[in-house]
């Protein structure tokens, strides 16, 4: 990964208008069902619904899906699934997306009912990921229950989190992201790797990207209503060896308290709490050049050069007294 990565976005957005609200599901291909609906229950906290065979679905709240994860022969985030806010705003979205120059298809009776809404349509980024875009998510008919004890997570008009992708080519995949699907730039960052965060509501960031010179998925974050419950999960997590990506720390930028912990797929779940509230209208992106956590956040995928930079970007930052504030969350 260069240190300066040649892509800087401009000063001036040019954006499409704003159809989407919030990350709504992901659905999961795996060759590990029953671990992970161990990890998602024990660990995360989230409750296994509608178990069958070769699927269940994860709930986080009260909707009927948030996570949907079915058998495969491989272990990935086989979609993403983004909310709007009715047929109209699908229908304006799928006309845009074909003008542009990309395939899009309705998602059949059989689709629409296992992902629990009322309507979707299937499209792809230029990294080939799978993208649903839907509206009427159902309701669960009962409330949830965590599958440990925790106090909840934050959702509601957030969505489920954000997603983080990696791309070889970021160039080539923020335009389709802003100026067709309509985020807008939070804040983005050079060192120690290449990293964009982008917004569609009130939380700082539904997706980024970030450059590592590979293609791929690179974590989902889920937000507690509690920081204990994250201290919770963090002594879980400890007392199974490989299962933390990213030590405890805090983030500069969103000021989420986290770690991350590899999921049986292999990609992440960042698990945190306190994550800053934006005003989506009156946001101002910047540089964020001090590194992208306060504090922790050891991070064993990086190379060992450049988590010798992040430790240093961290020790400059505290000793030029950088803080996040103590409760960083408004009204959502």
């Amino acid at each position: 990964m260069a240190n300066d990565h040649p892509y800087r976005p401009p000063a001036v957005q040019e954006r499409a208008g704003g159809l989407l609200r919030s990350l709504g599901y992901i659905g999961i291909e795996t060759r590990r069902l029953d671990d992970w609906a161990g990890f998602a229950s024990e660990l995360l906290g989230m409750q296994v619904a509608d178990r069958r065979n070769r699927s269940f679905v994860l709930r986080t709240d009260e909707r009927a899906a948030r996570v949907l994860v079915d058998a495969g022969a491989g272990d990935r985030v086989a979609v993403m699934g983004w909310e709007v806010a009715d047929a109209e705003a699908l229908a304006v979205l799928a006309a845009r997306l074909s003008d542009a120059g990309h395939a899009v298809a309705p998602g059949d009776r059989d689709l629409v009912e296992r992902r629990r809404v009322a309507g979707l349509l299937v499209a792809q980024d230029p990294l080939g990921n799978r993208l649903e875009f839907f509206h009427g998510a159902a309701d669960a008919p009962s409330p949830f229950v965590p599958g440990r004890a925790i106090s909840g997570f934050r959702t509601g008009p957030l969505g489920l989190g954000h997603v983080v992708l990696t791309a070889r080519s970021p160039e080539a995949v923020i335009p389709f992201y802003t100026g067709l699907l309509g985020f807008r730039l939070s804040d983005y960052a050079l060192r120690p790797f290449p990293a964009w965060f982008f917004h569609l509501n009130s939380r700082h960031h539904s997706f980024a990207l970030i450059g590592t010179g590979a293609d791929g998925f690179h974590h989902l974050m889920v937000e507690l209503d509690s920081l204990d419950d994250v201290g919770q999960a963090y002594d879980l997590a400890q007392l199974d060896e490989g299962r933390i990506g990213v030590t405890l720390g805090r983030h500069s930028n969103d000021h989420m308290t986290s770690f991350y912990a590899r999921s049986p797929s292999g990609f992440m779940i960042e698990y945190g709490w306190g994550g800053r509230s934006i005003d989506p209208e009156r946001w101002q992106p910047f540089e964020c050049d001090f590194g992208p956590s306060f504090w922790g956040h050891e991070r064993s995928w990086l190379a060992p050069d450049k988590r010798d930079e992040a430790l240093r970007l961290r020790l400059d930052a505290a000793a030029a007294g950088r803080r996040a504030p103590d409760f960083v969350r408004g009204d959502d």
